[in-house]
């Protein structure tokens, strides 16, 4: 098994973090990153944005000829947020109704323990839809699949207590544990605490060896992609990147009902090198050059194309007079689900691909 810090990824998968209301999850980014980059700052968005400037000066002829004047500015671009809903109204009963901030196939929302996070603090609680349990259900009950405005919050407290503890913005954020589960990896929200792990671990690994990259590197822990790549596209306006990598996971439908061509990755195969989706489609020397170095280091990869869906990539694609863009990815099983599921040998294979390539980008 690969060595890799399952405490930090973990701690990221737990903490609360809706698009719009990051703040947590940043803050534990922020200590977290402390030593490895010169720059920190957070901007109007909430966008964490961390640099770590050139480390050496290549000789006249080298990466002074990019044609720039200046070192190569690479953006990594890793979103905070993750699926969530915000409190948008409660009954005369007490019942919280939601509004969704993110995309959910509603089958996965039946039954789910759930935390309301409010000013005060977070207050647990379940999640359901409106209607008849089974005992009483008629067979057509049963066949229905719930909008999910029909979906509502129980805290199990009189309907005054609820007004009084919980207000329209607080939001809501599913209420599972991180474990791991044999080769592994489980959670809710590896959409994409992976990235932000793969933020932190790749650039920690360069500071670790202390390997010299003549690159500037900008990391952005990003706000609100899961409502439309939002603080990337805002992020990368400001960072004007030279080239720019989304990092995110993706599907891993290597699993019983999926037709072998429609699985986008295999577990345990490596991390996916991102040629395309419905945002954008990468830069193809972009894609080679990070191939490589992945077979120059013996990292395990596989070339990974979406048919729908989007990420960060696209936005720091499209920044200013545009950037040369790619993806790398850690395919996922049961995405968008409180069983979220990678391998850990393709989590280490980005770590290693990323710490690997920036020391070569000139």
């Amino acid at each position: 098994m690969p060595k890799v810090n399952l405490d930090l990824l973990k701690r990221l998968c737990e903490t609360p973090g809706v698009p719009g209301r990051e703040e947590r999850v940043r803050t534990l980014i922020e200590q977290e990153v402390q030593g490895l980059f010169s720059h920190i700052r957070t901007d109007a968005m909430g966008n964490l944005i961390c640099t770590r400037p050139a480390t050496k000066v290549e000789k006249k002829g080298k990466s002074a000829d990019n044609g720039l004047g200046r070192p190569t500015r690479v953006l990594l671009l890793c979103h905070m947020d993750e699926i969530g809903f915000y409190v948008k109204g409660i009954d005369d009963q007490g019942f919280i109704r939601v509004n969704a901030a993110g995309g959910f196939d509603t089958r996965n929302l039946f039954s789910r323990r759930v935390l309301v996070c409010t000013d005060a603090g977070d207050i647990p609680g379940v999640m359901n839809p409106g209607g008849r349990p089974v005992h009483i259900a008629s067979e057509e009950d049963k066949k229905k699949v719930p909008e999910v405005k029909e979906f509502f919050v129980d805290l199990g407290m009189k309907p005054d207590k609820v007004r009084k503890s919980v207000k329209i913005g607080d939001y809501v954020v599913m209420h599972e544990p991180a474990i791991q589960v044999g080769d592994k990896f489980v959670s809710k929200a590896l959409d994409n605490r992976v990235a932000c792990w793969l933020g932190i671990e790749s650039v920690r690994q360069i500071a670790d060896k202390k390997a010299a990259h003549a690159c500037d590197v900008t990391v952005v822990f990003t706000v609100q992609e899961e409502v439309g790549l939002r603080g990337a596209h805002t992020a990368s306006f400001g960072v004007e990147p030279d080239i720019a990598i989304g990092i995110d996971v993706t599907l891993s439908c290597d699993t019983p009902g999926v037709p072998a061509d429609e699985a986008v990755t295999k577990h345990g195969q490596g991390c996916g090198l991102h040629v395309m989706d419905s945002s954008f489609i990468a830069d193809y020397r972009l894609i080679n050059d990070l191939e490589a170095v992945a077979k120059k280091n013996k990292i395990p990869h596989q070339r990974t194309i979406l048919a729908r869906g989007g990420q960060d990539g696209a936005a720091g694609q499209q920044a200013r007079s545009g950037a040369r863009a790619a993806g790398i990815v850690v395919g996922t099983r049961y995405i968008h689900t409180v069983t979220e599921m990678i391998d850990l040998v393709d989590l280490a294979a980005a770590r290693d691909l990323l710490a690997a390539w920036m020391p070569t980008v000139r």
